[in-house]
Parts: structure tokens; C-alpha cells; sequence
């Protein structure tokens, strides 16, 4: 760069110098744009530099927000810890329960999501299936993930109704499973309910318009997102339920759609811990007439 030659933009990527170099290319404007280290640069004569300047400036306020859709809510961003905790000590609790047959139960029995039973009335066997696990590495797995996805999800719409509308999404998934594969089909576990998390982020972001949209592959980048990790993390091993993970994240989509319309509600306390205790009320009165239903 000449020494008469001063920085009128600068920019990590080349795209916005291109842009504003040819705002000065049609005002014949005489100007360089300059890579130096990891910036563009456009320079310009110094006797150029203040109509350059102007001119840059000008172009940058016609175009601010330009046909870019503004974000549809601004979140509060929310502590999700606590509602992690408590997914973390029911599932543990349940398991526990079930492993040593308390109140002399067949607590898997009881519970599983069986393809016969729920289409015959017993609809609390969607949500009691979200609680039981095989073994211990079924359950860390679904541990791992559904802290990861849970927190993801209550950090946008906070940590009760985050897990209100994941075990409400998990159940309907459940019986949408059911309802779509064969009658005998029996399963169990909170993977259902963890891919219901991921899809209500998904679906709250996009919606919502949380992330930049300004061009296409941004405006389905939750989308993708979500249906990667779906792919990556939901269709692992020959026994695992794809249909019921793809359930999962489908209904939880469509609940991240639907909180959007709740969206500025989502940051008030008394709501957050209502639907909390909303999710431990349906799995606990689920629960207690899974056994009720047992015992007779």
C-alpha cells in the first residue's frame, strides 16, 4: 500500500470489502482492496478518504436489515442445571425402583411401552417406558445425552417447560410409534424423550429465527443441525428404536414450534416451576396406575 493510501474498511472475510469496493468502483472512486494477515482491506487515496468514508457509511445504513427477517423472540437464556438434576435423580430413582422390584413389582412389565396394551387404553405406559432402561449402559447413554440435549433446551425456554414438552413430546411419541409399527412392538427407555428434547431446540431456534437467516443454508441450519445429530446419535446399534427416536425428535419439533407463541412467558418463574412439577406429576400419577393396573 502506497503510504498516501489509508484503511477505509477492514473485515475478516473478503465479501463485505468486495461489496463496499464496488460501491467506490461505481462512484469512480479509486481504491485497492489489500489481504493483510487474516483482514481484507479497502484503501483509498488520501484525498478520497472522508467521500469514501460517506459514501461506505451511506450504503451500510440503506442496507441495514435489508430484507434480513429480525428474530422472532428475544430469549432470556435461562439456568437449566436444576432441571437436568432432577431428570438425572428420576431416571436413576426409577431404575433403581425397578431394579430391585420395589413393593414386589415387575416394574418393566408394568411400564414398557407394549404395542397391544396401549392400543388398547393404556396410554400411561408412553410416559412410565421413558423412565426404564435395560442394563446400566442403556441408561448412562440416555443420562448423557438427554443432560445435554435437557440443558440445550432449558436454557431457551426454561428449565420446567423445557421438561414438560419433552416428557409430553416423548409420550405422543411413544403412541405415534406404536400406532405405526406392528402391534406387538414392545420397547423401553428415555432415548424417545431425549431426541424430543433435541428436536424442541431445534425447532424453538428455527422458528424463533434465532440464528442469522440471511441467507438459505442458515434458514434450515437448525433444521440440519438437528437431524445430523439425530442421524449421528439415533441410529447406533441393530437394537436401537429408530422409529421412536425419529418420533421423538419429530414431536419435539413441533413443540419448539408451538412454545414460540408462549415465548414471552417462557422467563416467569411461577410458570417454570409449575410445569416443572406438570412433568413429575404425569410420570408419577402414570406410574401409579401402571402398578395399580398390575396389581389387579
Amino acid at each position: 500500500m502506497h503510504d498516501d493510501w489509508s484503511v477505509v474498511f477492514e473485515s475478516r472475510a473478503k465479501a463485505p470489502c468486495m461489496d463496499r469496493a464496488l460501491v467506490l468502483t461505481s462512484l469512480g472512486i479509486p481504491h485497492q482492496v489489500m489481504q493483510v494477515a487474516e483482514l481484507c482491506r479497502l484503501v483509498v487515496p488520501e484525498e478520497f478518504v472522508e467521500k469514501a468514508k460517506f459514501e461506505i457509511w451511506q450504503f451500510e445504513e440503506e442496507n441495514k436489515n435489508k430484507g434480513l427477517p429480525g428474530p422472532a423472540v428475544q430469549p432470556v437464556y435461562q439456568d437449566a442445571v436444576s432441571g437436568v438434576v432432577i431428570y438425572i435423580v428420576v431416571v436413576c430413582f426409577v431404575g433403581w425402583l425397578a431394579g430391585i422390584g420395589a413393593l414386589g413389582y415387575d416394574w418393566l412389565a408394568a411400564g414398557r411401552v407394549d404395542g397391544v396394551l396401549i392400543r388398547q387404553g393404556e396410554w400411561w405406559r408412553s410416559f412410565t417406558a421413558l423412565t426404564l432402561h435395560s442394563g446400566l449402559k442403556h441408561m448412562a447413554g440416555n443420562l448423557g445425552f438427554g443432560s445435554l440435549f435437557g440443558l440445550l433446551a432449558g436454557r431457551v425456554v426454561g428449565p420446567g417447560v423445557a421438561w414438560l414438552a419433552i416428557v409430553l413430546a416423548g409420550g405422543a411419541a411413544n403412541i405415534l410409534n406404536t400406532i405405526l409399527l406392528e402391534s406387538s412392538h414392545r420397547s423401553i427407555g428415555a432415548s424417545t424423550a431425549v431426541f424430543a428434547a433435541l428436536g424442541l431446540v431445534s425447532g424453538f431456534v428455527w422458528r424463533g429465527k434465532l440464528m442469522a437467516q440471511d441467507r438459505w443454508p442458515y434458514r434450515i441450519g437448525p433444521i440440519v443441525g438437528g437431524i445430523a445429530l439425530l442421524a449421528y446419535t439415533g441410529t447406533g446399534s441393530e437394537n436401537t428404536d429408530i422409529g421412536a427416536h425419529l418420533a421423538g425428535f419429530i414431536t419435539g419439533f413441533s413443540a419448539g414450534i408451538l412454545l414460540i407463541r408462549v415465548a414471552d412467558k417462557l422467563n416467569n418463574q411461577r410458570v417454570q416451576i409449575t410445569c416443572g412439577f406438570a412433568a413429575i406429576g404425569i410420570l408419577t400419577v402414570s406410574w401409579m396406575i401402571a402398578l395399580t393396573n398390575m396389581a389387579t
